[in-house]
């Protein structure tokens, strides 16, 4: 499996692929330093199915990427890396297309458990954005609730599907025509999502699913600890 990790310190892109060389297998780790370099990297590398994006790059901003990136690699989950930790960055990541939000300030630990939630599904995001009274585990930065299946929540097989589209920021003409399915009917289950996740919003949606550790189970093949 592929992943592209896009910072623009060489240590912690080490520091990063060493940490997930060590857990995983079957691992193809792509680096970049620079939003140039990891366009270049997304034109080579057709089958990319993570990439880890540093919100701050010497060449642009990276939120402001992130919708290119989810045209440009539509079967990549996205991850935002910041140091920016501001309830309305995260957010704008999550309503740009990110599936995850992992501050820099969190240890080992807890980055490792943000791309295990992200590789199965789920949403990982900072506890403050999911304003729960809740003592994280150590060195996690986020809540971490016991992770729960659509269909524990009612949620139909099609449904889960369109949910899952909706975390990786796809738009309704994307999950229309990806699911064969009419405009309409992707308005109806969202609707019904909506109601469900007592959301009003995408991006609510996708904060309530973080929040009740909703695993989607990714389309993408999932690496395997080693």
């Amino acid at each position: 499996m592929k992943v592209l990790l896009v910072d623009d310190h060489a240590l912690l892109r080490d520091g990063i692929a060493l940490l997930m060389a060590n857990e995983f297998s079957d691992l193809e780790l792509l680096q970049a330093g620079t939003l140039a370099e990891a366009r270049e990297a997304i034109a080579r590398h057709d089958d990319i199915r993570l990439v880890l994006l540093d919100l701050t790059l010497p060449d642009g901003n990276g939120l402001a990427e992130l919708p290119w990136l989810a045209e440009a690699a539509p079967e990549a989950r996205l991850v935002a890396l910041s140091a920016d930790e501001a309830k309305e960055t995260v957010l704008g990541a999550i309503s740009a297309g990110a599936a995850g939000y992992v501050p820099k300030s969190v240890q080992s630990g807890a980055m490792l458990e943000a791309l295990r939630t992200v590789l199965d599904g789920g949403v990982y995001l900072p506890e403050a954005v999911l304003e729960r009274r809740t003592v994280p585990r150590p060195g996690s930065s986020s809540w971490a609730p016991k992770p729960l299946d659509p269909e524990d929540l009612g949620f139909s097989p099609r449904q889960a599907d369109v949910l899952r589209m909706l975390i990786d920021g796809k738009p309704n003409k994307t999950i229309s025509r990806e699911l064969a399915m009419s405009e309409s009917t992707v308005k109806t289950h969202l609707a019904a999502i909506f109601r469900k996740l007592e959301a009003n919003s995408r991006t609510q949606a996708v904060v309530a699913a973080a929040r009740l550790g909703l695993r989607l189970g990714a389309e993408a093949a999932v690496l395997r600890p080693r």
